[in-house]
Protein backbone atom coordinates (compact mmCIF):
# COMPACT_ATOMS: atom_id res chain seq x y z
CA UNK A 1 0.00 0.00 0.00
CA UNK A 2 1.03 3.40 -0.78
CA UNK A 3 0.50 5.75 1.91
CA UNK A 4 0.85 10.06 1.38
CA UNK A 5 0.62 11.99 4.61
CA UNK A 6 0.34 15.78 4.20
CA UNK A 7 2.62 17.75 5.78
CA UNK A 8 0.98 20.43 8.50
CA UNK A 9 -0.04 23.42 7.07
CA UNK A 10 -1.33 26.85 8.02
CA UNK A 11 -1.90 29.82 6.41
CA UNK A 12 -15.33 -2.52 -15.45
CA UNK A 13 -14.51 -4.33 -17.72
CA UNK A 14 -15.56 -2.59 -20.86
CA UNK A 15 -16.95 -6.22 -22.58
CA UNK A 16 -20.72 -5.73 -21.60
CA UNK A 17 -21.15 -4.37 -25.29
CA UNK A 18 -20.22 -4.34 -28.75
CA UNK A 19 -20.31 -1.11 -31.12
CA UNK A 20 -21.61 -1.24 -34.88
CA UNK A 21 -19.08 1.22 -35.98
CA UNK A 22 -21.25 1.99 -38.90
CA UNK A 23 -23.78 4.01 -37.19
CA UNK A 24 -21.53 6.22 -35.30
CA UNK A 25 -20.57 9.67 -36.10
CA UNK A 26 -17.89 10.48 -33.49
CA UNK A 27 -19.18 10.49 -29.48
CA UNK A 28 -15.69 12.34 -28.94
CA UNK A 29 -17.32 15.41 -27.59
CA UNK A 30 -19.30 13.24 -25.18
CA UNK A 31 -17.69 9.96 -24.95
CA UNK A 32 -15.03 8.87 -22.12
CA UNK A 33 -11.47 7.35 -22.18
CA UNK A 34 -13.33 4.29 -20.78
CA UNK A 35 -14.60 3.31 -23.36
CA UNK A 36 -11.90 3.83 -25.98
CA UNK A 37 -12.08 0.03 -26.39
CA UNK A 38 -15.40 -0.63 -27.29
CA UNK A 39 -16.90 2.22 -29.80
CA UNK A 40 -15.54 3.32 -33.32
CA UNK A 41 -15.08 6.73 -33.96
CA UNK A 42 -14.48 6.30 -37.87
CA UNK A 43 -16.19 9.82 -38.30
CA UNK A 44 -14.43 13.19 -36.90
CA UNK A 45 -17.00 14.95 -34.30
CA UNK A 46 -19.04 17.42 -35.10
CA UNK A 47 -19.53 19.78 -32.06
CA UNK A 48 -22.16 22.06 -33.39
CA UNK A 49 -24.41 18.89 -34.57
CA UNK A 50 -26.31 15.78 -32.54
CA UNK A 51 -24.57 12.86 -32.32
CA UNK A 52 -25.89 9.60 -33.01
CA UNK A 53 -24.60 6.25 -31.48
CA UNK A 54 -25.85 2.35 -31.17
CA UNK A 55 -24.64 -0.17 -28.55
CA UNK A 56 -25.61 -3.64 -28.01
CA UNK A 57 -25.62 -5.39 -25.32
CA UNK A 58 -23.78 -8.34 -25.06
CA UNK A 59 -24.42 -9.84 -21.42
CA UNK A 60 -27.74 -9.35 -19.03
CA UNK A 61 -26.62 -6.35 -16.83
CA UNK A 62 -28.41 -7.36 -13.63
CA UNK A 63 -29.31 -4.77 -11.18
CA UNK A 64 -27.63 -1.80 -13.24
CA UNK A 65 -30.22 0.23 -14.17
CA UNK A 66 -29.92 2.01 -18.07
CA UNK A 67 -29.24 5.71 -16.69
CA UNK A 68 -26.77 4.65 -14.95
CA UNK A 69 -25.11 2.03 -17.30
CA UNK A 70 -25.12 4.37 -19.96
CA UNK A 71 -23.47 7.32 -18.08
CA UNK A 72 -20.60 4.78 -17.30
CA UNK A 73 -19.70 4.22 -20.88
CA UNK A 74 -20.90 8.46 -21.99
CA UNK A 75 -19.28 10.18 -18.41
CA UNK A 76 -19.33 13.20 -19.62
CA UNK A 77 -23.16 13.33 -19.90
CA UNK A 78 -25.05 13.47 -16.65
CA UNK A 79 -27.33 11.40 -15.68
CA UNK A 80 -30.33 13.55 -15.86
CA UNK A 81 -29.32 14.07 -19.30
CA UNK A 82 -29.48 11.07 -20.25
CA UNK A 83 -32.86 10.40 -18.50
CA UNK A 84 -34.42 13.60 -20.19
CA UNK A 85 -33.50 12.26 -23.36
CA UNK A 86 -34.94 8.53 -22.27
CA UNK A 87 -38.12 10.46 -21.90
CA UNK A 88 -38.09 12.47 -24.64
CA UNK A 89 -37.74 9.29 -26.71
CA UNK A 90 -34.20 10.40 -27.99
CA UNK A 91 -32.68 7.01 -26.50
CA UNK A 92 -34.47 3.69 -27.14
CA UNK A 93 -33.91 -0.14 -26.91
CA UNK A 94 -34.67 -1.94 -29.60
CA UNK A 95 -36.34 1.11 -31.48
CA UNK A 96 -38.89 1.36 -28.86
CA UNK A 97 -39.24 3.63 -25.91
CA UNK A 98 -38.02 3.00 -22.19
CA UNK A 99 -37.26 4.01 -19.14
CA UNK A 100 -34.29 5.08 -17.09
CA UNK A 101 -35.06 2.10 -14.66
CA UNK A 102 -34.89 -0.57 -17.31
CA UNK A 103 -32.45 -3.48 -17.07
CA UNK A 104 -30.46 -4.36 -19.96
CA UNK A 105 -30.80 -7.43 -21.59
CA UNK A 106 -28.23 -9.45 -23.92
CA UNK A 107 -28.66 -8.88 -27.26
CA UNK A 108 -30.65 -5.49 -26.61
CA UNK A 109 -29.65 -2.88 -28.86
CA UNK A 110 -29.51 0.90 -27.30
CA UNK A 111 -30.01 3.85 -29.97
CA UNK A 112 -28.83 7.35 -28.59
CA UNK A 113 -29.47 10.83 -30.36
CA UNK A 114 -27.26 13.02 -28.15
CA UNK A 115 -27.70 16.75 -28.57
CA UNK A 116 -24.21 18.90 -28.28
CA UNK A 117 -22.81 19.40 -25.34
CA UNK A 118 -23.16 23.40 -23.79
CA UNK A 119 -19.58 25.63 -24.50
CA UNK A 120 -18.84 26.19 -20.76
CA UNK A 121 -16.23 28.33 -19.26
CA UNK A 122 -14.28 28.04 -15.45
CA UNK A 123 -12.69 30.94 -15.00
CA UNK A 124 -8.97 30.12 -14.20
CA UNK A 125 -8.00 31.59 -10.65
CA UNK A 126 -5.16 31.49 -8.82
CA UNK A 127 -6.12 30.24 -5.86
CA UNK A 128 -4.58 28.34 -2.89
CA UNK A 129 -4.31 24.79 -3.30
CA UNK A 130 -2.67 22.21 -1.02
CA UNK A 131 -1.95 19.66 -2.95
CA UNK A 132 -0.81 16.73 -1.33
CA UNK A 133 -0.05 13.66 -4.11
CA UNK A 134 -0.02 14.47 -7.66
CA UNK A 135 0.57 12.20 -10.63
CA UNK A 136 -0.87 11.79 -13.95
CA UNK A 137 -3.91 10.80 -13.37
CA UNK A 138 -5.17 12.17 -10.34
CA UNK A 139 -4.28 14.37 -7.25
CA UNK A 140 -5.36 14.71 -4.07
CA UNK A 141 -5.88 18.25 -2.16
CA UNK A 142 -6.49 19.27 1.74
CA UNK A 143 -8.87 21.11 1.14
CA UNK A 144 -9.37 24.45 3.33
CA UNK A 145 -12.78 25.61 4.82
CA UNK A 146 -14.50 28.17 3.89
CA UNK A 147 -14.33 27.75 -0.25
CA UNK A 148 -16.90 25.46 -2.01
CA UNK A 149 -15.75 22.74 -4.71
CA UNK A 150 -17.43 24.34 -8.08
CA UNK A 151 -19.67 26.83 -9.55
CA UNK A 152 -23.21 26.68 -8.98
CA UNK A 153 -23.75 28.39 -12.25
CA UNK A 154 -21.31 29.78 -15.05
CA UNK A 155 -20.37 33.08 -13.79
CA UNK A 156 -19.08 32.26 -10.34
CA UNK A 157 -16.09 32.38 -9.18
CA UNK A 158 -13.60 31.65 -6.06
CA UNK A 159 -13.79 27.91 -6.18
CA UNK A 160 -11.67 25.15 -5.81
CA UNK A 161 -13.15 24.18 -9.63
CA UNK A 162 -11.03 27.86 -10.34
CA UNK A 163 -8.26 26.89 -8.99
CA UNK A 164 -7.96 23.89 -10.58
CA UNK A 165 -8.87 25.58 -14.15
CA UNK A 166 -5.71 27.44 -13.05
CA UNK A 167 -3.29 25.08 -11.54
CA UNK A 168 -3.56 21.43 -13.85
CA UNK A 169 -2.89 21.45 -17.10
CA UNK A 170 -5.61 19.05 -18.15
CA UNK A 171 -8.54 17.84 -16.00
CA UNK A 172 -11.81 14.83 -16.60
CA UNK A 173 -15.32 16.41 -17.78
CA UNK A 174 -16.68 14.37 -15.25
CA UNK A 175 -20.69 14.41 -15.65
CA UNK A 176 -21.22 17.97 -14.96
CA UNK A 177 -19.31 20.87 -16.82
CA UNK A 178 -18.97 22.89 -14.03
CA UNK A 179 -17.14 20.33 -12.52
CA UNK A 180 -14.26 19.57 -14.03
CA UNK A 181 -11.41 16.47 -12.25
CA UNK A 182 -14.13 16.90 -8.94
CA UNK A 183 -14.90 13.31 -8.29
CA UNK A 184 -16.65 13.84 -4.89
CA UNK A 185 -17.01 16.84 -2.92
CA UNK A 186 -16.50 18.19 0.59
CA UNK A 187 -19.20 20.94 1.90
CA UNK A 188 -18.02 24.57 1.89
CA UNK A 189 -16.93 24.61 5.75
CA UNK A 190 -15.59 20.99 6.26
CA UNK A 191 -11.63 20.40 5.24
CA UNK A 192 -9.66 17.60 4.36
CA UNK A 193 -9.20 14.98 1.50
CA UNK A 194 -10.46 15.31 -1.73
CA UNK A 195 -9.73 13.57 -4.77
CA UNK A 196 -9.92 15.09 -8.43
CA UNK A 197 -9.06 13.29 -11.46
CA UNK A 198 -6.99 14.67 -14.30
CA UNK A 199 -8.51 12.17 -17.22
CA UNK A 200 -11.62 11.22 -17.85
CA UNK A 201 -10.57 7.33 -17.67
CA UNK A 202 -9.46 7.90 -13.73
CA UNK A 203 -12.16 9.55 -13.02
CA UNK A 204 -15.25 7.25 -14.11
CA UNK A 205 -12.82 4.35 -12.45
CA UNK A 206 -12.86 6.23 -9.38
CA UNK A 207 -16.76 7.04 -9.50
CA UNK A 208 -17.29 3.60 -10.05
CA UNK A 209 -15.17 2.48 -6.93
CA UNK A 210 -17.62 5.32 -4.87
CA UNK A 211 -20.35 3.68 -6.63
CA UNK A 212 -19.37 0.63 -5.40
CA UNK A 213 -18.71 1.35 -1.67
CA UNK A 214 -15.34 -0.12 -2.05
CA UNK A 215 -13.46 3.50 -1.35
CA UNK A 216 -13.07 4.09 2.60
CA UNK A 217 -12.90 7.39 3.69
CA UNK A 218 -12.47 8.69 7.59
CA UNK A 219 -13.38 11.63 9.35
CA UNK A 220 -12.90 13.26 12.39
CA UNK A 221 -15.53 15.40 14.44
CA UNK A 222 -16.12 16.87 17.49
CA UNK A 223 -19.91 16.36 18.94
CA UNK A 224 -21.49 17.76 21.52
CA UNK A 225 -22.79 16.13 24.47
CA UNK A 226 -21.09 12.72 25.72
CA UNK A 227 -21.98 10.04 23.45
CA UNK A 228 -23.07 6.78 25.26
CA UNK A 229 -21.70 4.35 23.47
CA UNK A 230 -18.17 3.50 22.10
CA UNK A 231 -18.95 2.31 18.80
CA UNK A 232 -22.29 2.40 16.91
CA UNK A 233 -24.15 2.29 13.06
CA UNK A 234 -26.47 5.06 12.36
CA UNK A 235 -28.67 3.41 9.38
CA UNK A 236 -31.18 6.54 9.26
CA UNK A 237 -32.61 7.31 4.95
CA UNK A 238 -32.65 10.95 5.11
CA UNK A 239 -34.57 13.33 2.78
CA UNK A 240 -34.22 16.75 1.68
CA UNK A 241 -36.12 19.01 4.26
CA UNK A 242 -39.95 19.84 3.42
CA UNK A 243 -39.39 23.61 3.85
CA UNK A 244 -35.36 24.68 4.99
CA UNK A 245 -33.94 24.78 1.01
CA UNK A 246 -30.56 23.33 0.90
CA UNK A 247 -31.28 21.27 4.23
CA UNK A 248 -32.00 17.70 4.60
CA UNK A 249 -33.43 15.31 7.74
CA UNK A 250 -33.42 12.02 9.12
CA UNK A 251 -38.11 11.90 8.98
CA UNK A 252 -39.76 11.16 12.08
CA UNK A 253 -43.20 9.55 12.17
CA UNK A 254 -44.18 13.46 11.19
CA UNK A 255 -42.10 13.65 8.06
CA UNK A 256 -42.64 9.51 7.17
CA UNK A 257 -43.44 10.49 3.39
CA UNK A 258 -40.98 12.41 2.48
CA UNK A 259 -38.67 10.23 -0.12
CA UNK A 260 -35.43 9.00 1.42
CA UNK A 261 -32.40 7.81 0.25
CA UNK A 262 -30.06 5.07 1.97
CA UNK A 263 -27.79 6.85 4.45
CA UNK A 264 -25.29 4.72 6.42
CA UNK A 265 -22.71 6.04 9.01
CA UNK A 266 -20.52 4.09 11.66
CA UNK A 267 -18.98 6.09 14.34
CA UNK A 268 -16.48 5.31 17.05
CA UNK A 269 -15.92 7.70 20.08
CA UNK A 270 -11.56 8.66 19.91
CA UNK A 271 -12.21 10.71 23.64
CA UNK A 272 -14.82 12.23 25.81
CA UNK A 273 -14.87 15.40 27.43
CA UNK A 274 -17.04 16.91 29.94
CA UNK A 275 -19.08 18.69 27.26
CA UNK A 276 -18.14 17.14 23.94
CA UNK A 277 -17.02 13.76 22.39
CA UNK A 278 -14.03 13.58 19.61
CA UNK A 279 -15.10 11.30 17.28
CA UNK A 280 -14.28 9.25 13.78
CA UNK A 281 -17.06 8.98 11.39
CA UNK A 282 -16.80 5.89 8.79
CA UNK A 283 -19.81 6.62 6.08
CA UNK A 284 -20.95 3.94 3.81
CA UNK A 285 -23.09 5.98 1.71
CA UNK A 286 -21.79 9.46 0.36
CA UNK A 287 -25.20 11.68 0.83
CA UNK A 288 -25.30 14.94 1.07
CA UNK A 289 -24.62 16.92 4.79
CA UNK A 290 -25.04 12.89 5.91
CA UNK A 291 -22.24 12.77 8.90
CA UNK A 292 -24.06 16.35 10.09
CA UNK A 293 -27.13 15.15 9.82
CA UNK A 294 -27.10 11.71 11.13
CA UNK A 295 -24.78 13.02 14.48
CA UNK A 296 -27.47 15.79 14.93
CA UNK A 297 -30.66 12.73 14.40
CA UNK A 298 -28.86 11.06 17.59
CA UNK A 299 -28.71 13.92 19.30
CA UNK A 300 -25.50 14.76 18.82
CA UNK A 301 -25.30 17.86 16.73
CA UNK A 302 -21.33 18.48 15.65
CA UNK A 303 -19.64 21.72 17.34
CA UNK A 304 -20.03 24.82 15.90
CA UNK A 305 -22.52 23.37 12.88
CA UNK A 306 -25.58 25.72 13.21
CA UNK A 307 -27.48 24.51 10.12
CA UNK A 308 -28.00 21.47 12.18
CA UNK A 309 -28.41 22.35 15.73
CA UNK A 310 -24.76 22.86 16.94
CA UNK A 311 -23.32 25.69 19.01
CA UNK A 312 -20.34 27.87 18.58
CA UNK A 313 -17.69 27.91 20.85
CA UNK A 314 -15.48 30.46 22.29
CA UNK A 315 -12.40 30.14 24.82
CA UNK A 316 -14.26 32.22 27.23
CA UNK A 317 -17.00 28.71 27.60
CA UNK A 318 -13.73 26.46 28.14
CA UNK A 319 -11.69 28.41 29.90
CA UNK A 320 -12.26 31.30 32.88
CA UNK A 321 -9.37 33.47 31.47
CA UNK A 322 -10.15 32.84 27.92
CA UNK A 323 -11.26 35.26 25.42
CA UNK A 324 -14.37 35.86 22.92
CA UNK A 325 -12.81 34.99 19.78
CA UNK A 326 -14.70 31.99 18.38
CA UNK A 327 -12.59 29.35 18.79
CA UNK A 328 -14.51 27.33 15.76
CA UNK A 329 -17.13 29.31 13.45
CA UNK A 330 -17.76 26.26 11.20
CA UNK A 331 -18.47 22.75 11.76
CA UNK A 332 -15.97 20.72 13.90
CA UNK A 333 -15.52 18.28 10.51
CA UNK A 334 -12.43 16.95 9.00
CA UNK A 335 -12.06 14.20 6.32
CA UNK A 336 -9.06 12.59 7.87
CA UNK A 337 -8.10 10.11 5.58
CA UNK A 338 -9.11 8.12 2.68
CA UNK A 339 -8.49 4.88 1.13
CA UNK A 340 -8.49 3.56 -2.54
CA UNK A 341 -7.06 2.06 -5.40
CA UNK A 342 -5.24 4.18 -7.79
CA UNK A 343 -7.81 3.97 -11.09
CA UNK A 344 -4.95 3.09 -13.57
CA UNK A 345 -2.02 1.42 -11.59
CA UNK A 346 -4.97 -0.23 -8.91
CA UNK A 347 -2.40 -0.35 -6.24
CA UNK A 348 -3.20 0.75 -2.85
CA UNK A 349 -3.74 3.92 -1.93
CA UNK A 350 -4.14 5.75 1.46
CA UNK A 351 -4.18 9.59 1.78
CA UNK A 352 -4.37 11.60 5.21
CA UNK A 353 -4.44 15.14 5.91
CA UNK A 354 -3.66 16.75 8.97
CA UNK A 355 -6.35 18.10 11.45
CA UNK A 356 -6.67 22.24 10.37
CA UNK A 357 -5.69 24.74 13.20
CA UNK A 358 -9.16 25.31 14.51
CA UNK A 359 -9.92 21.88 15.42
CA UNK A 360 -6.71 21.22 16.60
CA UNK A 361 -6.77 24.23 18.97
CA UNK A 362 -10.75 22.97 19.71
CA UNK A 363 -9.28 19.95 20.90
CA UNK A 364 -6.66 21.36 22.16
CA UNK A 365 -8.76 23.63 25.08
CA UNK A 366 -11.42 20.92 25.47
CA UNK A 367 -8.84 18.75 26.77
CA UNK A 368 -7.27 21.91 28.85
CA UNK A 369 -10.27 22.52 30.42
CA UNK A 370 -11.09 19.01 31.82
CA UNK A 371 -7.80 19.12 34.00
CA UNK A 372 -8.87 22.43 35.91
Amino acid sequence: MVVFHAPPMRGISCADEVADGSLFSGMGSWLGSAADDILDRPVPVDENAAEHARLKIGRRLVGRRLDRYLHSRFPRMSRTLIQRLIKQGAITVNDRPTKSSYEPNAGDVVDLVIPPPEPVDIIPEPIELRVIYEDRYLLALDKQAGIICHPAKGSQTGTLANGLAHYADSLSHGEDPFRPGIVHRLDKNTTGVMLVAKTDEAHWRLSLQFERRTIRKTYLAVAEGRVELDSDLIDSPIASHPILHGRFVVPGMRLKNLPTKEAITRYEVVRRFARHTLVRLYPKTGRTHQLRVHMSSIGHPLAGDKFYGGHQISERLLLADGGDDLLIDRQALHALNIQFLHPIHEKPMEIEAPLPADMERLIELLGRAEQL
